[in-house]
């Protein structure tokens, strides 16, 4: 139903209605679920490994422009005078980064097989892909 110009209390009205009201699904009546954590870990996985190689693509590009050297015995050389804290945090943001990614993205060819599309498979399976991230994320981290 439209409400017409010419009764403008009627939308104002609506209006209000409509800023008091939750976007829906609202986060707030929804119990956590492995299946959307596991959807927004994707996502932001996807960005993190991709934002990266395009700013790095763009930096590089640019680079002669700037003096910048950003060949690999630079980036090597740089690597490696950081702090080993600091060298475990980023290998092991871009390590659970690439691993979440890739498990998931086999979990998601699995789904399009068909299989492993029960409640409980689809839990079974978002679990198991986190357990194997962090798995791998230990391993990458730690060689």
């Amino acid at each position: 139903m439209s409400i017409k110009a010419d009764n403008p209390s009627a939308q104002s009205t609506l209006e209000a209605q409509r800023r008091n009201r939750p976007t829906s699904p609202h986060l707030s009546i929804y119990r956590p679920q492995i299946s959307w954590i596991c959807g927004a870990l994707h996502r932001n996985t996807a960005i993190v490994l991709s934002g990266s190689f395009y700013v790095f693509g763009f930096a590089y590009l640019v680079s002669p422009l700037l003096g910048w050297h950003l060949d690999s015995a630079s980036m090597a050389a740089w690597f490696s005078a950081l702090p080993i804290l600091v060298k475990l945090a980023i290998k092991g943001v871009y390590g659970f980064s690439l691993a979440f990614h890739t498990v998931h993205g086999i979990r998601h060819l699995i789904w399009d097989t068909g299989a492993m599309l029960t409640n409980k498979q689809v839990q079974v399976s978002g679990w198991l892909t986190v357990g194997v991230s962090a798995a791998a994320t230990v391993v990458c981290t730690l060689v």
